[in-house]
């Protein structure tokens, strides 16, 4: 089971799997692939978010990649209200 932090929204969960399944992509992308139902600007707005606590990376020109630390949130390894 997955241990959300207090910040978190359900879309951070959909942007991790998504990146997780997909490999790094932009907002815009998640956006137009259809399986993640919110709007780029908050798709965008919560890659930032998730950015903040090393869930994913920005890889440049606002590519983000889920990172380690993502991947073991994903498995239930991390709780991420202790990071």
């Amino acid at each position: 089971m997955r241990l959300s932090a207090n910040w978190m929204s359900i879309a951070d969960d959909r942007i991790l799997e998504f990146l997780h399944e997909e490999g790094p992509r932009s907002p815009s992308k998640i956006h137009e692939d259809g399986r993640v139902r919110f709007s780029r600007q908050h798709i965008n707005m919560r890659c930032k978010k998730l950015e903040e606590y090393d869930l994913v990376q920005n890889l440049g020109n606002g590519v983000y990649s889920i990172t380690e630390q993502g991947r073991e949130y994903l498995e239930g390894d991390i709780d991420a209200n202790e990071l």
